[in-house]
């Protein structure tokens, strides 16, 4: 497993670290908030391109 060029064991330390660090309770709080903001930058992306190609469609 290659994520970003992190390995799996890379990966299992942060987690660990980010559990110390933030707590148990915070960690599902934290990974949705991650997700919903992940989510609304690819919707945003999205209405972008289109937006463009419609401009692109218009000027022909």
């Amino acid at each position: 497993m290659n994520i970003f060029g992190i390995g799996a064991q890379e990966l299992l330390v942060i987690l660990l670290i980010c559990l110390l660090i933030f707590g148990a309770k915070r960690l599902p709080e934290i990974g949705s908030a991650f997700g919903k903001t992940i989510n609304s930058f690819k919707k945003a992306i999205k209405e972008d391109s289109a937006q463009d190609a419609g401009k692109d469609g218009k000027a022909s």
